[in-house]
């Protein structure tokens, strides 16, 4: 499957006329939870040549392919990815973290990566985290039996606020990691869920575990009481404007850029 995913990759450089700068994986395999038959969640960050960024026409500046059953491929062009780290894009933040790297222009996404802390923004990330945590919730809370796919999304947004809050710091893309936020037994409960839905198929039902609805119920309201009083970002624009201009103007030489 990686060998097909950088077919792919290869063959929107070729047919879109852009270069892709870094390429990951941005769903349940990256968060440490997939079933057997999870799809592949492709994310990538792109450029176009230096003529292409000089237009005073605006174009289009994301990439998706059609999306089948197995995989899911989607890319954001330099500008946009910028302006959303600018606005602290939680998604955007995780992918400079995923465990599964499907291509990288090395120079780019270190200084990415050393950017990303001054542009991270607690108050937006945890209202991004406890809108996902609510939705998946009250999804669960609907039936006697919850989609184990479902109660994963819940508990990695849930958990997620809950290290915003206790860190303040951008948390762990992998759900594992987070972890370290609660006590042995939910711990253990939570891996022994894991390792259930790793030879269960996305569709499986499994009742309802009190002592991870417990824990749901609480760090929400917990993640509530403190959301709006969260710090946000005081990043420099001008840092990612010149970033930017570098990005592009290399764009397409085959020598790496220093930034």
């Amino acid at each position: 499957m990686e060998t097909l995913i950088k077919q792919k990759l290869k063959e929107i450089e070729r047919q879109k006329g852009v270069k892709i700068l870094y390429a990951c994986e941005s769903g349940s395999r990256a968060w440490g939870f997939p079933s057997p038959d999870s799809d592949y969640d492709v994310r990538f960050i792109y450029t176009h040549d230096l003529d292409w960024n000089l237009s005073i026409r605006k174009r289009r500046d994301t990439i998706d392919l059609p999306v089948n059953d197995l995989l899911d491929i989607g890319g954001w062009e330099i500008g946009k990815a910028l302006g959303l780290l600018w606005k602290s894009n939680a998604p955007l933040l995780e992918w400079i973290q995923s465990p599964i790297v499907y291509y990288a222009d090395d120079a780019f996404i270190n200084r990415f990566r050393q950017l990303s802390p001054y542009y991270f923004s607690p108050i937006a990330v945890m209202h991004h985290y406890q809108s996902m945590a609510k939705k998946y919730f009250e999804m669960c809370s609907e039936q006697s039996e919850v989609k184990l796919k479902k109660y994963f999304y819940a508990l990695r947004a849930a958990m997620a606020g809950k290290w915003i809050r206790e860190k303040r710091s951008m948390p762990p893309i992998q759900l594992p990691t987070m972890l370290e936020l609660t006590d042995k037994e939910l711990c253990k409960k939570i891996h022994e869920l894991i390792d259930v839905k790793s030879c269960q198929s996305e569709g499986y039902t499994h009742a309802f575990e009190p002592s991870i609805n417990d824990f749901l119920t609480e760090t929400i309201q917990e993640n509530d009481l403190i959301a709006n009083q969260l710090p946000s970002a005081k990043g420099d624009f001008d840092l990612l404007d010149e970033f930017y201009r570098e990005v592009v103007k290399h764009a397409g030489m085959e020598e790496q850029y220093q930034v």
